[in-house]
């Protein structure tokens, strides 16, 4: 993990410096901000957030590579995540993920990062959202967080050892690299009822195969 401001050039100023921690979820990583960290016309949605999180990412890039940025070049990479205190009953944070275009001037709002959930916790603690009296010495801590972009509850569970959010520890994950320390996460009622995630609305389906039989 990195924590520290950004500096990059615009047309407006020599340079504009934004607080900012580079972190990794699952098998993604991602640029993460605090929303009153963000310039005040990126504090809300529109071109000049979007043209911001471009810049800092390093899109649109023709050549494909974002040398010019920190996006890694790869839809895994290519992340940004604002995170504010939430103004919904019950939860610790707001989530907000936007998936950054590597080629092109476009920022994705429609969905969540399910692997940079996983980030949210910890970087919530980092970064002084959650009551230092709900930290215990070594124990978990139950983030909740409210994930804008669908409008949906996600509980990350984050350890603690010696009063510290846990970076190192033996989990290993299929294309990750190294081990590291475990975080669960719950995505609550993802589906808005039972079935609903299914295409045809049923847990089970009858295929009718005309010679062959029925699966």
């Amino acid at each position: 993990m990195l924590s520290q401001p950004l500096s990059f050039q615009n047309r407006e100023s020599s340079q504009t410096r934004v607080p900012a921690t580079y972190m990794r979820g699952g098998t993604s990583k991602g640029v993460f901000f605090r929303l009153h960290d963000l310039p005040p016309a990126a504090q809300v949605a529109g071109a000049a957030r979007d043209r911001l999180l471009m810049r800092v990412i390093g899109s649109p890039d023709p050549y494909g590579k974002q040398i010019d940025g920190m996006g890694g070049a790869t839809s895994s990479t290519s992340k940004t995540v604002i995170v504010s205190k939430s103004a919904q009953a019950g939860h610790d944070v707001d989530y907000l993920f936007g998936q950054v275009s590597i080629d092109k001037a476009f920022v994705d709002w429609s969905g969540n990062c399910g692997n940079l959930s996983a980030a949210i916790g910890p970087f919530a603690i980092y970064a002084g959202f959650i009551e230092p009296e709900r930290i215990p010495h070594n124990g978990v801590v139950a983030v909740r967080v409210w994930q804008v972009n669908i409008s949906k509850t996600i509980v990350v569970h984050v350890p603690i050892k010696d009063g510290l959010v846990q970076e190192t520890g033996e989990f290993e994950l299929d294309g990750v690299t190294f081990p590291a320390a475990e975080i669960q996460v719950d995505f609550m009622d993802p589906a808005d009822g039972e079935g609903s995630m299914f295409p045809t609305g049923n847990l089970v389906d009858d295929l009718d195969v005309p010679g062959v039989g029925t699966f």
